[in-house]
């Protein structure tokens, strides 16, 4: 039965660490098993719709991601030991964490990543993304490597009420795109 766990915040040290690489056979461990559908509760109760290890205090490269959408290409996924295999474009959006709860900004991403890794039970998976897909993927990365969105961000702010609207129709996720990125900004 997974467990809602405890969203570390801002401050917390293991936000900052690079998480370790998980070892394939650690994946044949029930104890792991139940991490993956842990994290899933806890990311679905928050609501969210990404969680890194690390944000449940746990330093390892794993992430859990679904936009809970009606396409079954954004989740929902286990990915460990993910890896940007092809970046390309550039796009400001609206930004938000649940272990910066409250606040909201802009960050800069990717318009389109393809990132490899391994599935919850050790076979390569290949997710391509763009818009919201795209952004998420980069920002639990981001947390994999010790990297909150508030290191990047600009304007970051308590959202009004518009916003809040926004982000309730959207499932939590603040990630609209803000503006294009015109090259050399």
């Amino acid at each position: 039965m997974p467990y809602i766990r405890e969203i570390i915040q801002e401050g917390h040290p293991t936000l900052r660490k690079v998480a370790k690489k998980v070892h394939l056979e650690e994946l044949k461990d029930p104890l792991m098993q139940q991490l993956f559908d842990d994290m899933f509760e806890t990311m679905y109760d928050a609501p969210g719709i990404g969680l890194a290890a690390p944000q449940i205090g746990i330093s390892k490269r794993i992430f859990t991601i679904d936009l809970q959408d009606d396409n079954d290409e954004h989740g929902p996924f286990v990915v460990v030991n993910p890896k940007f295999e092809l970046t390309e474009g550039a796009e400001w959006r609206k930004d938000g964490c649940l272990s910066y709860e409250g606040y909201i900004g802009e960050t800069e991403r990717y318009t389109r990543v393809v990132v490899t890794g391994f599935d919850r039970y050790g076979e390569k998976i290949r997710l391509e993304g763009t818009g919201l897909f795209a952004h998420c993927l980069q920002h639990e990365i981001d947390h994999l490597n010790g990297v909150l969105y508030i290191d990047k961000a600009r304007n970051v702010h308590l959202p009004t009420e518009d916003e809040d609207e926004e982000d309730s129709d959207e499932g939590g996720a603040a990630v609209e795109p803000v503006e294009a990125a015109v090259a050399g900004d």
